[in-house]
């Protein structure tokens, strides 16, 4: 039994976690099983796991959350199909009578078996091909998912550098107009201590006071 770590949170760690949940959330599970998961892998106790994520790691995929929710009310709206059901016996499909119910007198043809036969094998292809296209639809899903929930954090870390810099910004015009009416009042005050006198020539002539 591996020993509980204690150790900090990496940014892999984080990302983990927030996968982790929010997989289940989309999943309607709950965010203790979530904990738990995250904590077998990491060597973590679910209690940790669910203090990182309420202390820190929630806070950054709000938008993750909201779009979780909202695929698991759409997962809950669609209906179920149940295996049976998604595959259909064709209509009129030639099917060989069992050897048990063939009429007296009645043959069972070469051409007959070899033709059930291929049917069978072409049904046999395309339920597989089908499940290869479920296989690869759903590993796409998962990573478009994925990217969506990067994608949001990653939103709402530049929103908030944004507003970061929005503030800067108003911060520095105002510095800018705190130093303007500097030089205008050092201006005015300068011009105050200006005067003029007449020199011997009649001229008038500058004169600081």
């Amino acid at each position: 039994m591996s020993p509980t770590r204690q150790d900090a949170w990496s940014q892999d760690e984080d990302l983990l976690l927030a996968e982790v949940v929010l997989r289940h959330i989309r999943e309607g599970g709950t965010q203790l099983q979530a904990f738990e998961e995250v904590g077998k892998q990491l060597s973590r106790t679910s209690a940790a796991c669910g203090f990182r994520w309420n202390s820190f790691v929630r806070k950054q995929y709000k938008s993750g959350i909201e779009l979780a929710k909202k695929q698991r009310k759409e997962l809950k709206k669609q209906p179920v199909f149940y295996e049976e059901d998604s595959i259909q016996e064709p209509v009129n499909e030639e099917v060989v009578p069992s050897p048990t119910v063939i009429e007296q007198g009645s043959t069972i043809t070469f051409e007959a078996v070899i033709h059930f036969l291929e049917r069978l094998q072409q049904k046999a292809q395309a339920t597989s091909s089908f499940e290869a296209e479920r296989k690869r639809s759903s590993e796409k899903i998962k990573e478009l998912e994925k990217k969506a929930y990067y994608l949001a954090a990653e939103n709402e870390r530049l929103f908030k550098n944004l507003k970061a810099i929005e503030e800067d910004y108003r911060s520095l015009i105002e510095i800018m107009e705190r130093a303007r009416k500097m030089v205008v009042l050092q201006d005015e005050d300068r011009q105050q201590k200006v005067k003029f006198q007449m020199d011997k020539n009649g001229n008038l002539e500058r004169v600081e006071k």
